[in-house]
């Protein structure tokens, strides 16, 4: 499954989540709503994030990935820059 890479994602992001690869948390969509997604990590953690990048249309139950040092959120075969909210 090839993943589109948004236009909001810089190189340095990119270059940071390549470098650490380890620190890409999995986790799945709580409640969605507009740019804004509530996560929970498959650790029990729970994180609102901000989708800075185009709209991702997500939905409750939907497995993501997010690279908190990178700030990149891969969802919906998109990968897109999401901010702690």
């Amino acid at each position: 499954m090839s993943r589109t890479i948004s236009s909001t994602v810089l190189p340095i992001q990119r270059a940071m989540a390549g470098a650490t690869p380890s620190a890409w948390r999995d986790g799945l969509v709580v409640e969605a709503s507009g740019a804004t997604a509530s996560v929970v990590f498959l650790d029990g953690a729970v994180a609102t994030l901000r989708v800075v990048g185009p709209a991702v249309e997500l939905i409750a139950g939907e497995p993501v990935a997010y690279h908190p040092v990178a700030e990149l959120l891969d969802a919906a075969r998109l990968v897109t820059t999401a901010r702690v909210a």
